[in-house]
């Protein structure tokens, strides 16, 4: 190795000399101006917003995709999916309640009704005992929609479908 170098070293001292003839200087880094407003160019008018009749959004959901049946095969994210279970799930709802136009008490005893339809639905099915429904609870003023979310919330054999079947 100390061969190699005091071959090398003239090679390098003769190259060391060459950069520090090149007076190389080192520039500060760039600064970035901002641009100055244009005095001379119009500015926009400022714009009074609307009335905001027509433009608040729905705070709830119009209608929610559920599945309902055997407890322990409804839709759970920390569970692997069967490719079985997975085409089931992609499958449209086989069952739709519609809520439009209920009380709030008449929504949820027709969906207690239905529950024990629905499975038995998924019982009488192929497994995994599941099967996709629709309910449908409008815009309105959204007390359906929060009677449904509790609802589903209430009943183990009542699941939100995941979210790649929707």
């Amino acid at each position: 190795l100390t061969k190699l170098h005091e071959e090398a070293q003239p090679q390098l001292k003769r190259i060391r000399q060459q950069l520090n003839n090149l007076l190389i200087e080192r520039c500060p880094p760039k600064v970035k101006t901002r641009a100055k407003r244009d005095s001379s160019r119009p500015q926009p008018s400022m714009m009074m917003n609307p009335s905001t009749e027509g433009l608040a959004g729905k705070a709830g959901k119009t209608h929610y995709l559920v599945q309902v049946g055997e407890v322990a095969n409804l839709y759970k994210t920390s569970k692997r999916r069967h490719p079985a279970t997975i085409q089931q799930q992609r499958q449209k709802p086989k069952s739709k309640l519609d809520l439009h136009g209920m009380k709030r008490e008449d929504a949820l005893k027709a969906l207690d009704e239905k529950l024990t339809q629905w499975i038995d639905d998924a019982m009488s099915g192929p497994y995994p005992f599941v099967i996709p429904v629709e309910i449908v609870c409008g815009g309105g003023s959204q007390i359906l929609s929060e009677a449904v979310e509790q609802w589903v919330k209430q009943n183990e054999k009542v699941a939100n479908a995941p979210r790649n079947s929707q």
